[in-house]
């Protein structure tokens, strides 16, 4: 109850601001101005996906602690941003961020608001169980990741479901909150209109998954381009077994897959991917 009160009060406060922001500015809510709405849904829908894409790697190295590598230490971290720097090499890419977090958990990220602003970071427990091939072959992945543009596309297709999730709410509601003589009751509007963005959110969650589970298959597949497949297989081999540790906000962001298929998966299961390389 108290998160779900939180979401209420957090989306009212939002809401609250951008409307007064769009009111100025000559844009409104109403229902029955579809334009307006349209333009309305849409600052609604990709604002919130557009801040955290641009804050995407402060939020993802404080979530998780990750220490950037400015100067390698050791030979480890040595050869983990020459790798870095070499696979970019192949995707004409500017060298990303390569940062490395305590954790005892196998696992690796990539996250940035362009191809050539991104982070990819490694777990000191990837390091720690896996051989230098299959460290090597999950770089490959992240950095497919990034060459893939995949961060800011899904960040796009967010802020599309979200428009639409705002535009049917705000639609549907007008309806019901409608009465005979053509009067409008604000409060069952605000009311049913909250209610809905919560179910289609839900609903749109689906779409939003699938594409992720369909980018982790794009990701396994640069990367055995760019290493060879069974490098790839191997280190999903080696994940078998671990969960994600990371934060529960960052999870589509790490390698780690699900232990069985959901359509609220944000990765496919292990087997899935090994078996999709084996087809390369």
């Amino acid at each position: 109850m108290k998160r779900i009160f939180l979401f209420l009060l957090t989306n009212i406060a939002v809401l609250a601001v951008i409307s007064i922001i769009l009111s100025i500015l000559g844009v409104s809510a109403n229902p029955n101005d579809m334009a307006s709405l349209l333009i309305y849904s849409a600052v609604v829908g990709f604002t919130g996906s557009i801040i955290s894409l641009l804050m995407s790697k402060t939020i993802a190295k404080r979530s998780v602690g990750a220490e950037v590598i400015t100067q390698p230490h050791n030979e480890t971290e040595a050869w983990l941003l020459q790798t870095v720097e070499n696979q970019a090499r192949q995707w004409n890419l500017k060298t990303p961020e390569v940062a490395i977090y305590h954790s005892p958990e196998p696992n690796a990220f990539a996250t940035g608001a362009s191809k050539n602003n991104s982070l990819v970071a490694v777990s000191t427990g990837l390091l720690d169980s896996m051989t230098r091939d299959e460290v090597e072959a999950v770089l490959a992945h992240e950095m497919a990741h990034v060459g893939n543009g995949d961060m800011v596309t899904l960040t796009l297709i967010q802020g599309v479901v979200n428009t639409f999730v705002v535009f049917l709410a705000r639609v549907v509601s007008g309806i019901v909150a409608r009465s005979g003589n053509g009067e409008t009751s604000q409060g069952t509007y605000f009311l049913v209109s909250m209610v809905l963005q919560i179910v289609f959110g839900f609903l749109a969650n689906f779409i939003v998954m699938w594409f992720s589970r369909q980018r982790e298959y794009r990701a396994d597949a640069g990367a055995a381009r760019l290493v060879g497949a069974p490098k790839m297989i191997a280190a999903l081999q080696r994940l078998k077994g671990n969960a994600s540790d990371l934060p529960k906000e960052m999870t589509a962001m790490g390698i780690a897959s699900e232990a069985r298929d959901s359509l609220m998966s944000t990765h496919p299961t292990l087997d899935n991917r090994i078996a999709r390389l084996k087809q390369l």
